[in-house]
């Protein structure tokens, strides 16, 4: 069964209505989660992001604790799941307090087993986007992992993604190393998200708002609730396409075999 990620991240800016709006969107579209990111300023080592505006967005749409069991609480008060990111061992120390089930590791963090091994003491499950490594990287970040503590979901670093870029057929490359796989998708749209469904995945993560006019990079290229709609009726459809019958033929095909079989001569 395919789950359905609304990544919301940080789309709120450290708006907590504007943050519930984008979560009460998610669930009605056919979300099963509502995925933020957890970060601390504190912990962002120096780079290009000092002088070019990024720190003071940081700023803006960090997450206290009291804000992670807000969201939390009312993730659980309208029935969707509650995910979020971490980038550091300090931000999972943080996200342990909220919840233990899911926890998601970002492309950028697919080769910190540091901080892979400590979510693995206090999480249930690992999602692990595999964007910005190597087939090799990846293999030593999961080789002694218990294959159903971890998901590997294929993932290509680039916002937006461009479609001649997005190498879903990787996905399957990707169940060698992992049962469970699925598509953390950056390209505009849908349509790969869809397309993914072919391939088996578990879960689809796509970044969400309710206003592309929101302030911030990812509210430009995320989808719109019409659009989550129509892509969870896909996974509903998949869902219900991609079950194994069998090998044989079944029930409603008993009249046709009954009736029709053999009736001309010859």
């Amino acid at each position: 069964m395919t789950k359905l990620i609304a990544e919301i991240g940080w789309n709120h800016m450290g708006d907590m209505v504007l943050a519930k709006d984008m979560i009460t969107a998610a669930k009605e579209s056919g979300a099963d989660f509502a995925k933020f990111q957890t970060f601390d300023i504190k912990r962002l080592k120096s780079g290009p992001w000092d002088t070019d505006g990024r720190v003071e967005i940081y700023k803006k749409a960090q997450l206290s604790l009291d804000n992670h069991f807000d969201l939390k609480n009312y993730c659980d008060e309208i029935g969707i799941g509650f995910m979020s990111s971490v980038f550091s061992i300090g931000d999972a120390d943080l996200l342990k307090q909220v919840v233990t089930d899911y926890v998601k590791i970002p492309s950028m963090e697919s080769r910190n087993t540091k901080l892979i091994n400590y979510c693995l003491k206090h999480f249930n499950h690992l999602l692990i986007s595999t964007g910005t490594s190597t087939w090799n990287e990846i293999k030593n970040s999961v080789q002694d992992i218990d294959y159903h503590r971890y998901s590997l979901l294929h993932c290509v670093s680039s916002y937006p993604c461009n479609f001649d870029v997005v190498n879903l057929p990787r996905i399957d490359d990707l169940k060698v190393l992992s049962k469970s796989v699925g598509y953390s998708d950056h390209t505009q749209g849908i349509e790969a998200s869809i397309i993914s469904l072919g391939y088996g995945v578990e879960y689809i993560e796509k970044h969400f708002t309710i206003d592309n006019d929101l302030p911030g990079r990812d509210n430009k290229f995320a989808i719109l609730p019409d659009e989550l709609k129509t892509l969870s009726k896909y996974i509903k459809i998949s869902n219900e396409v991609m079950t194994n019958k069998g090998y044989d033929f079944q029930e409603c095909e008993l009249d046709s075999r009954k009736i029709y079989s053999g009736r001309w001569d010859g």
